[in-house]
């Protein structure tokens, strides 16, 4: 399998004293779909936020389908961001706009100032919308403004707008944070298909040790901006969530067993 993405010694400090990665090194396979965990504070946002450059990382190199992406020119790094679309956990949608509206901004990374400004998309850029969305679930939402929907909803506008920029890759920063039980498997298992159906790599950072169990191919544990878990959902034990997740750890490792049971 082709590496799509390869992270070697990636570091990020702000200021003096916070790093918030240090010496990471892995990478993703094409189509695969990878689960980051690890608590709060561990670096994982850091992270996704570095791999697509809205944050620069202070050390290390980030290649990208054989694209450096740390080297990028601030001009080239558009066309490199229409490669890689961004779910984010709040959503970030216009409120007073359509869901259709929201949804076709995916496509702003490939248009003239001009064009994003005045809203002007073609036919086939509207039919692909409503064709993510109907996949999604949302075809009687097209029309309704993103701040009439429920958060499980808003959510999977978000995923429509990174799916219509026809992206290699999906970065999901706790895309499930914000949502009840149900809406949150709703959101992982649209995740999952878009990575299997679509052949699309999905990189997902979770809280929730037993979701990242269930989907990833490949989990990687950070605790600390380090990496100290890196290996299939099955060969995880409980003395690996103790390293991921420190004195959190108790209230995680019961139900490891259940799941690798299941």
């Amino acid at each position: 399998m082709t590496a799509l993405l390869e992270i070697n010694h990636l570091s990020k400090q702000f200021g003096n004293d916070t790093k918030a990665l240090s010496d990471v090194s892995f990478s993703v396979n094409e189509g695969e779909f990878v689960s980051i965990i690890g608590p709060s504070g561990a670096g994982k946002s850091t992270l996704l936020r570095c791999i697509n450059r809205m944050i620069d990382a202070s050390h290390g190199e980030i290649t990208f389908d054989r694209i450096d992406v740390m080297n990028v020119k601030k001009k080239d790094l558009k066309k490199v961001r229409t490669k890689i679309g961004m779910i984010f956990q709040h959503y970030n949608l216009v409120n007073r706009l359509s869901v259709i509206e929201n949804t076709l901004h995916g496509t702003l990374g490939k248009k003239s100032t001009l064009a994003g400004v005045l809203g002007l998309y073609s036919q086939a850029e509207k039919e692909q919308a409503i064709r993510i969305l109907s996949l999604l679930g949302l075809e009687d939402f097209i029309y309704k403004r993103a701040d009439q929907l429920s958060g499980g909803q808003k959510q999977r506008v978000g995923i429509a707008r990174a799916l219509v920029q026809d992206p290699r890759m999906l970065l999901c920063d706790e895309p499930i944070a914000s949502l009840d039980p149900n809406s949150a498997k709703t959101i992982m298992d649209h995740l999952r298909t878009v990575s299997t159906t679509m052949g699309i790599t999905v990189l997902v950072n979770l809280h929730q040790v037993d979701v990242a169990l269930k989907y990833s191919d490949t989990i990687i544990g950070i605790n600390k901006g380090q990496v100290v878990y890196n290996g299939a959902p099955k060969e995880m034990t409980k003395e690996d969530i103790q390293q991921i997740y420190g004195s959190e750890a108790e209230d995680l490792i019961f139900d490891i067993g259940g799941i690798h049971a299941s």
